[in-house]
């Protein structure tokens, strides 16, 4: 009875689709955050009968055959890049990609990591830093003593003091841009790394290269659409329980077959 275990995957593919579901829906409100979505395949066939196998009677060719298949498996969980609405904060470290790019950040392990969450802060020596103190690279500091940070939609960082007029540059902050960034590894507190699949990062200033321009004051709310997403889960669900009622109608039939006189 081959409905059991095909039925078992279709119960484990809906449920990995909750489970990514459910993850969207838990990060409405980060910021830069992108909606994640299962995709599946159908597993291997058995080739009962080949199509275009030859009768021994006759010599026609069979035009369909039989093929029986296995189930169901999760291929991949894919990213939609659609960009997030821009939401004002009037922010001095709030910064906001206007397009494609990402920030480049240094962790503690030397390596780099790459994000769109452009909430900044600033560390205790003046560094520009993440809201989980990484570093954005280049690494910028702000003196002590200013007043206001203004950062232009090219990356350049000026900063203001009382007792000058004209601004001082601190520093330029510059966008990576990968051939496939679907290809980027997730590692949580909105970062991803470079992989073998995403390409080497472009690194450029912001507008050029087909890279987005940043606008301070502005953080890039999540795309998670939150109607999309229930109706997902509730054809999510109605995909397991019918799973569900072919195990109990193959259980069912094999009942029946145990309790032939």
């Amino acid at each position: 009875m081959r409905a059991l275990q095909i039925a078992a995957t279709g119960m484990s593919a809906q449920q990995t689709r909750v489970e990514v579901i459910s993850n969207n829906l838990a990060n409405m409100s980060t910021t830069g955050y992108n909606a994640r979505r299962a995709e599946f395949a159908d597993l291997h066939y058995q080739q009962a009968t080949r199509p275009g196998t030859v009768t021994a009677a006759d010599g026609t060719v069979i035009p369909a055959g039989v093929q029986l298949g296995l189930g169901v498996r999760p291929t991949a969980v894919s990213v939609n890049l659609q960009q997030g609405a821009l939401t004002q904060t009037g922010g001095d470290l709030d910064l906001a990609i206007d397009g494609e790019g990402y920030l480049e950040v240094t962790l503690p392990s030397g390596l780099s990591a790459y994000t769109r969450d452009g909430g900044l802060k600033r560390s205790p020596d003046g560094l520009i830093v993440t809201s989980d103190g990484y570093p954005v690279a280049p690494a910028i500091t702000i003196p002590d003593d200013a007043s206001t940070i203004s950062i232009n939609a090219a990356g350049e960082v000026y900063a203001y003091f009382s007792d000058q007029v004209e601004p001082e540059m601190l520093g330029q902050l510059t966008l990576a841009g990968f051939s496939n960034e679907k290809g980027l590894e997730a590692i949580g507190s909105n970062l991803f790394l470079e992989t073998a699949a995403s390409g080497t990062p472009q690194v450029t200033t912001p507008g050029q290269d087909g890279l987005g321009t940043l606008r301070q004051g502005y953080l890039e709310d999540s795309s998670v659409d939150s109607v999309r997403e229930i109706t997902e889960l509730i054809k999510a669900q109605r995909g397991y329980e019918l799973n569900a009622k072919v195990i109990t109608a193959a259980d069912q039939m094999l009942s029946a077959t145990t309790q032939v006189r």
